[in-house]
């Protein structure tokens, strides 16, 4: 366990994790279907991280080298496979100082993202200017803590101009979405802590029981936190929860919900401006719709959504979180 704090402390990422002894508290216990899904919203605000060095450091398949200085620089995006996308605009690539931090340098340079934010390959260009919109207006906030994440994009999309929003969007837009989450359904989980805004298992750590609630993490911890495009994840989901999640997508559950098929395609690729949510994490899938049910996302999607989830159950979100996770993008 010393081993792998010690390798992401060395690193100390915006998404880093605390010294082992504070990292060493655990995960959040398993928590009632009834309670707010702290799982979820995982947040250690508190961590600390070692400085910055200027060693190279480098990332399987690939020729590039950036140093921990340069991957902590939100106005700079370490693009280890400039092959896997075409050329970022200078918004993606290197944002605009003070306020507007490259978007590529948190949602990474193809658009995957990670647990801690959203994956914006492939979303409708339309679908991300309107976000940013809401963002800026303060119709989309957040239900869960003002973790970092959501208080760095609020204060991005307020200091974007329409250029920048619009060329960002394009981009993003025109990436392919990938596959790269692993979605195994199980009663136990190997013992995690968080990395400041994720999960990472513990080495030689054991296990526990999952209890209600969906544990999201990065194959390579390490990988993930050189911002590495090509990182995988594998998501842990307790039993059963794919099945119920594809009735309730399919069908609605018996007046449950509308069926997620009816608006975002039925393979959950989306339809013209509406998202795909196939192949997205779990974990902010079920963020955004316990937002939408406590009305912390008020804008146009938020109107359309509500009626959507406001008879759902936690189960029923991870279940729905579940199967669309499962789905290739």
């Amino acid at each position: 366990m010393r081993k792998a704090f010690a390798a992401l402390a060395i690193m100390g990422m915006t998404a880093g994790v605390a010294p082992p002894a504070q990292a060493q508290s655990p995960a959040p216990a398993p928590t009632s279907a009834a309670s707010f899904p702290a799982w979820a919203y995982p947040w250690v605000p508190d961590f600390k991280v070692a400085p910055a060095d200027d060693v190279p450091r480098h990332v399987p398949d690939s020729d590039q080298s950036f140093t921990i200085a340069q991957e902590r620089n939100l106005f700079f995006v370490p693009d280890w496979h400039p092959e896997d996308h075409p050329p970022m605009p200078d918004v993606v690539a290197h944002g605009r100082m003070p306020d507007v931090r490259a978007c590529g340098s948190c949602h990474r340079a193809a658009g995957t993202g990670g647990p801690e934010n959203a994956s914006l390959a492939g979303l409708p260009a339309a679908y991300i200017i309107q976000q940013i919109e809401d963002y800026k207006s303060g119709a989309r906030k957040f239900a869960g803590p003002q973790r970092s994440p959501s208080v760095v994009m609020t204060a991005i999309a307020k200091a974007s101009n329409e250029d920048e929003i619009k060329s960002a969007a394009a981009y993003f837009a025109s990436l392919k979405p990938k596959a790269n989450i692993k979605v195994i359904e199980t009663d136990t989980v190997p013992v995690t802590q968080i990395a400041r805004v994720f999960y990472m298992q513990v080495k030689d750590g054991g296990t526990e029981p999952i209890g209600e609630r969906i544990i999201e993490t990065p194959v390579d911890a390490v990988q993930f936190e050189h911002r590495d495009t090509r990182s995988q994840f594998i998501a842990y989901v307790p039993k059963g929860s794919i099945a119920r999640g594809e009735a309730l997508a399919k069908t609605g559950g018996a007046g449950v919900t509308t069926p997620c098929i009816t608006c975002h395609g039925p393979d959950l690729r989306g339809v013209a401006a509406i998202p795909g949510i196939a192949g997205r994490s779990p974990s902010y899938l079920v963020r955004q719709l316990y937002d939408f049910q406590q009305h912390a996302r008020a804008g146009t999607a938020g109107a359309q959504m509500l009626p959507v989830v406001e008879k759902l159950s936690h189960d029923d979100m991870m279940s729905l979180a579940a199967y669309a996770a499962s789905l290739t993008p």
